[in-house]
């Protein structure tokens, strides 16, 4: 199995420590918290792009 390459968003601290990090592995993506990289969750790209369009459109109640 290849091993992932994780993303941070430029958004993201400094310290590196209080985002979520995302890597694609083909056919599915994998998303997980800097602070805590032993918990990954896996979705496909179509459920995370829905995800994204929500966050943009305010529509997933992040404040």
């Amino acid at each position: 199995m290849t091993e992932l390459q994780w993303h941070k968003s430029s958004y993201s601290e400094d310290s590196g420590n209080n985002c979520v990090e995302i890597a694609s592995s083909g056919a599915r993506v994998a998303l997980r918290e800097s602070d805590d990289l032993t918990r990954t969750i896996t979705t496909g790209p179509s459920a995370f792009q829905g995800l994204l369009n929500g966050i943009k459109a305010d529509v997933v109640g992040i404040r």
